[in-house]
């Protein structure tokens, strides 16, 4: 399989992840576009040939290897691969869900997209039809979609999951499901080979399958680079927060890489309470390790679902002294009530910004002034890319190399030379690096 030609991957969107899919779909035809100008120049300079006549020698050894008779698209061009199946979506009456599958997908390596938190409007029955779906509505949709995938005789089956169904129903602290687990269970005898997912709530989940392959990816960098966006990090006096003892490692992280101290907000919890919103919430009593007065407080979790326990620490942190309070989350749920709940908050003076990624989709959040959201489409993208190939992805699960590149970078441009110099990297495992051929996120962004 040539690596400047992606014939083989396809992907699916399901309708709660027709947006992000599509979004992830321009980065990876800039990426192939990238890597396709990148290899004629570097044959041309190898073999003293022109870049002409390259491109036409890599566009007949594509089409000497796809299983077509030939790729369709000027030979003497680059030809843009199409990467999206067409697929047909229906919901019928009594609320059963059918996915069809247009085209031919037999021998295919398929990425089947799906936002299980998705609960805007989503297009069924070719766009005459409008649902509101739950969680479980978009996870048995997913399914019915990973069973027609099989029945049509893909290739290999990966599903690109942002966020991790029922990922907080990790451990048992009673009589109750492991269904983090068994959901993982159930897709792996359906038949899927790999998850690829965004900040897992908990790295357990992971040890619960047998074959079923899952690539857990960190928005880490993206955050940073719009935190250094919105604070002078060099000249600000900031601390990092972990919000609990289950975000320790998280923010240690964040703690290194902007060479900041570290702080912690300890937790005691009521677990015979639900948090149902932003004023209910489990939470007995608050403790700070730490000092946080007259700084720019930094706190970074994975999630956040009705916000009740974030708005607590937030107003906690602001009694004590705190000058602003920022919040990251690579997975903003706001379940129920709780962007009201946070714009009240922001009215009151609470926090100053919250980071989010576009792993979820929202249309409310996006008009907020105190939201701001990155981007993550680009990393999914490099991941899907590299993966279909058989390619390392050791630098995107741990990308504390990236990170400490990207803060050196934005230091050199708004500190003096001598102080850039005392920087010192996070600490990272440089045994096995990424193939050459990643494109930096960001510079494939136009396909």
């Amino acid at each position: 399989m040539s690596y400047s030609d992606p014939t083989h991957l396809g992907i699916i969107a399901c309708p709660g992840a027709e947006i992000f899919a599509n979004q992830v779909i321009r980065k990876l035809a800039g990426i192939y576009k990238h890597r396709f100008a990148r290899k004629a120049q570097a044959i041309a300079g190898r073999y003293h040939i022109t870049p002409e006549l390259v491109i036409r020698k890599i566009n007949f050894a594509n089409d000497c290897n796809t299983g077509m008779l030939f790729l369709p698209g000027d030979t003497d061009h680059y030809r843009p691969p199409q990467f999206k199946i067409n697929v047909r979506h229906t919901f019928f009456a009594n609320g059963e869900i059918k996915t069809e599958i247009l085209e031919s997908i037999r021998g295919r390596n398929i990425y089947i997209f799906q936002d299980i938190e998705n609960h805007q409007p989503v297009a069924f029955n070719d766009g005459t039809l409008y649902k509101v779906l739950s969680v479980n509505d978009h996870i048995f949709n997913l399914f019915v979609a990973v069973d027609a995938a099989m029945q049509a005789g893909a290739g290999e089956i990966n599903l690109v999951l942002p966020i991790y169904p029922y990922s907080r129903q990790h451990k048992k602290k009673g009589r109750e499901g492991l269904t983090a687990a068994r959901i993982g269970k159930m897709l792996e005898s359906l038949g899927v080979n790999r998850i690829i997912t965004l900040d897992v709530h908990s790295k357990e989940i992971e040890n619960a399958f047998d074959r079923l392959r899952m690539e857990n990816l960190h928005a880490s960098f993206q955050i940073i680079d719009k935190l250094m966006s919105i604070v002078d990090i060099a000249k600000e006096d900031m601390v990092v927060l972990a919000p609990d003892t289950g975000a320790v490692d998280r923010n240690k992280f964040y703690a290194n890489a902007l060479q900041k101290p570290l702080a912690l907000l300890y937790k005691e919890r009521d677990y015979s309470k639900i948090s149902r919103n932003a004023a209910e919430t489990n939470i007995s009593e608050m403790r700070l390790l730490g000092n946080v007065a007259n700084k720019i407080v930094f706190m970074a979790d994975d999630m956040i679902g009705t916000g009740g326990t974030l708005i607590k620490a937030m107003k906690y942190l602001k009694d004590l002294g705190a000058t602003k309070v920022i919040c990251a989350v690579s997975l903003p749920l706001f379940s129920g009530n709780a962007i009201e709940e946070f714009d009240a908050a922001y009215k009151e003076g609470l926090f100053y910004r919250i980071i989010g990624t576009n792993a979820i989709y929202h249309n409310e959040l996006l008009k907020k002034e105190w939201y701001i959201q990155s981007d993550v489409t680009g990393l999914f993208a490099q991941v899907i890319s590299l993966l279909h190939h058989n390619r390392s992805v050791s630098s995107l699960l741990d990308n504390r190399d990236v990170v400490a590149r990207l803060i050196k970078r934005k230091l050199e441009t708004t500190t003096p030379s001598k102080q850039v110099n005392t920087f010192q990297a996070p600490q990272a495992d440089t045994s096995s690096h990424a193939d050459d051929d990643v494109v930096p996120y960001g510079a494939a962004d136009k396909p």
